[in-house]
């Protein structure tokens, strides 16, 4: 049985500036990107759209992320494994936030137009409305699948922190709101409003097993 947070969403418009700094992923792998709802509620939150629409489904038209934790590193936060899916031929992108109307950490995989559709994936924060990649935490081990206008991507994130990240403040360290969207980029720039269909808020920490991932914190010593 899939989580309770799959169970109820909100779709919020969120206003944009068009000044984007994006933090490019160091490597990118194109492979073919295997993405499903397998262990959602139960290993990683999940958010798709549809509500009822899986991404192994190639002949229906899902939009889904997903964040998985790897590690838990106290007092920095919590590692996680992110996958993104969906139909665009522009961009699709997950985020983490603690409140959509304020700061969200965005990551971003995408076909480059003007490059011979080349797929491109990019990190930013949208602080108060406006873009600003040097708050992001950069995407890395970056893998991608392309098939016609279905983008398939899969990336690691380090160390993230809702209470300590400049951009994000929450109660608890590992608790976030996810946010999906997609959409065309006009001449390299981000749309000014963006469209995020929104998860319960869900501390990512609950699907760690802290016996055998948890990374302790130093302790003092001579």
């Amino acid at each position: 049985m899939e989580h309770k947070m799959m169970q109820a969403f909100a779709t919020l418009m969120v206003f944009l500036a068009l000044s984007f700094q994006p933090v490019l992923s160091q490597k990118t792998f194109q492979q073919d990107v295997v993405i499903s709802k397998t262990g959602c509620g139960s290993t990683k939150a999940c958010v798709q759209q549809p509500d009822a629409c899986d991404p192994a489904d190639n002949t229906t038209t899902c939009l889904f992320g997903s964040a998985r934790p790897t590690k838990l590193n106290p007092p920095n936060g919590v590692d996680l494994a992110f996958e993104i899916s969906g139909n665009s031929t522009g961009y699709i992108a997950v985020g983490l936030t603690r409140s959509p109307s304020q700061n969200i950490m965005l990551y971003v995989c995408g076909q480059n137009s003007s490059n011979n559709g080349s797929f491109f994936s990019m990190s930013t924060v949208s602080v108060n409305g406006t873009l600003n990649g040097t708050l992001a935490k950069a995407m890395t081990d970056v893998q991608n699948t392309i098939a016609g206008d279905n983008l398939k991507c899969t990336f690691n994130v380090a160390g993230l922190n809702a209470t300590t990240d400049a951009a994000l403040r929450a109660a608890a360290d590992t608790t976030y709101k996810m946010v999906i969207t997609s959409g065309q980029l006009t001449g390299g720039v981000f749309p000014a409003v963006l469209s995020f269909k929104v998860g319960n808020a869900t501390d990512l920490s609950t699907f760690l097993n802290s016996t055998t991932n948890t990374t302790a914190a130093p302790t003092g010593g001579s």
